[in-house]
């Protein structure tokens, strides 16, 4: 590993994943003694939504960036939306290969593209940048601040752009048992291996066709220098013969004929300057009839315009209503702050260019707010992760119901989350890095860009987080060893 032992890394990666788990573990241990009910835990979300994130946010962003890192930005909202992209992917992959519920069928998409953005990689993240081979509270700070953008993300596509949406749909028409669920996934592997197997065959009609002993017999025809020419009677007899000599067997099965004196199909384009028919009188009548459109009032198209001015308006609103949550205010305000030097020197001390009169203490006038925001921010991820234990101290699933769950697509999606996707996720950092849009300098921007790659799925989405909980149980094992690796990768 060059630089630093393997076993350094190894407990550099290990020790923040004990850090977490043993915050989970609380919140598992007081669940199941009956001292966290279900309704506390909903006031305690609504206290880290609306009260620790905001302040975690502010408290971090702010002191971290400026105008020249902003940049930085950019490849942050690629690779969130990428990461998604590729989530979603695998999801309907999994979903076209294994039975889901069908009360499930939309769920599961989002199981692939809503990972955990806030809780597990702060924590990780936080505890990995305060030892070497990072710089402490600097690097700590500007950790959050990438995961920060990660977060604004997840927050804008799930609410404002509809990505809820994805529930509501599980929830349209009937519902279907699981054995018709099965039943019809069964039907539509059929359907497309019988399809995949006629193209096989068509294709080999064509390979057939084209080395055909009947094109090479026009061939030889066509470049005799003789100009003999065969009886027709003699040419269509030896044609027929050839044709039927070489005529593959699995012609009978799906009709494809090979007969040379039929057409082939022509593509649209070659097609459409062919000459056709001149049309009779009364055909070009009915032509003439059919194609005329009747012209539309202007009243009608002044009010089309209307009604599309409405609805963009409309949607234009809920989408700003829903974006204007205090995490996604928080972290806008952070940034426009952190940018506009006369406004972060009233938060922060040293900023170039700006000379704003200190408080009676020697600090900046307002950074009683920064060291508030900073206490109250550092609450936010122990009661995350605690509200994950007591998440998963409720689930009850039934030995014997075991076998009823879709345990195929469960495995699926844990090992696509935590398996596939930080792979993936590696080698597209380090092709960003290749190409210039991430500095190979930046250490902490490539360690979260890899990082969040690898996490499962959302603890926000409670229901999802139910019936997918295994992911946190694995995730002790998988994020070890991809941390390991990380920091192999950029130390090494």
């Amino acid at each position: 590993m060059g630089n630093i032992v393997f076993g350094n890394l190894l407990w550099i990666s290990v020790q923040p994943l004990i850090r977490m788990f043993l915050c989970v573990a609380c919140g598992f241990g007081i669940t199941k003694a009956g001292l966290l009910s279900a309704m506390a835990s909903i006031g305690m979300g609504q206290v880290i939504i609306n009260v620790t994130i905001p302040s975690l946010m502010f408290s971090t962003i702010i002191p971290s960036f400026h105008s020249s890192n902003m940049a930085e930005l950019g490849p942050l909202v690629i690779i969130a939306l990428m990461n998604m992209l590729i989530g979603i992917t695998l999801s309907w992959i999994i979903k076209q290969l294994f039975w889901v519920p069908h009360r499930f069928r939309y769920g599961i998409l989002m199981v692939g593209g809503w990972g955990n953005t806030s809780d597990i990689p702060i924590s990780v993240a936080t505890s990995v940048m305060a030892a070497a081979p990072f710089n402490g509270t600097d690097d700590e700070n500007l950790a959050v601040g990438y995961i920060a953008v990660f977060m604004l993300v997840w927050s804008i596509t799930l609410f404002p752009l509809g990505g809820y949406r994805l529930i509501i749909m599980d929830y349209d028409g009937p519902d279907l048992d699981n054995d018709r669920v099965k039943e019809r996934l069964s039907t539509k592997h059929s359907k497309i291996l019988s399809r995949l197997t006629a193209g096989f065959v068509y294709l080999r009609q064509i390979f057939f066709f084209s080395h055909s002993p009947v094109r090479e017999l026009h061939t030889e025809v066509g470049q005799n220098s003789t100009g003999e020419k065969e009886s027709p009677h003699a040419t269509s007899t030896h044609e027929n013969s050839v044709t039927t000599r070489h005529k593959p067997p699995e012609q009978e099965e799906i009709g494809v004929s090979t007969s040379t004196n039929e057409e082939l199909p022509t593509s649209p384009s070659f097609t459409s300057i062919l000459p056709g028919p001149a049309l009779t009188g009364e055909a070009q009548k009915v032509f003439t009839t059919t194609t005329d459109l009747p012209n539309l009032p202007a009243g009608h198209v002044a009010v089309t315009h209307v009604h599309w001015f409405k609805k963009f308006i409309g949607l234009t609103s809920r989408f700003l209503r829903s974006a204007m949550t205090p995490p996604s205010l928080s972290i806008i305000f952070s940034f426009t702050i952190a940018i506009i030097p006369p406004l972060k020197a009233l938060f922060v001390a040293g900023v170039p260019g700006t000379h704003i009169p200190s408080a009676p203490d020697g600090q900046p006038p307002l950074a009683f707010l920064m060291k508030t925001s900073t206490f109250i921010g550092n609450a936010s991820v122990p009661m995350g992760l605690i509200m994950l234990g007591s998440a998963l101290a409720r689930l009850n699933v039934p030995r014997n119901q075991w076998s009823s769950l879709p345990l195929c697509a469960i495995a699926s999606c844990a090992i696509g989350r935590l398996v596939v996707m930080p792979v993936l996720g590696t080698l597209i950092c380090q092709q960003f890095t290749r190409i210039g849009l991430i500095d190979p300098s930046n250490n902490v921007l490539r360690f979260v860009c890899i990082l969040v790659s690898g996490l499962p799925t959302a603890s926000m989405l409670v229901f999802l987080t139910q019936v997918y909980s295994g992911q946190y149980i694995i995730v002790f094992i998988s994020m070890t060893a991809f941390t390991t690796l990380t920091l192999g990768i950029l130390f090494g």
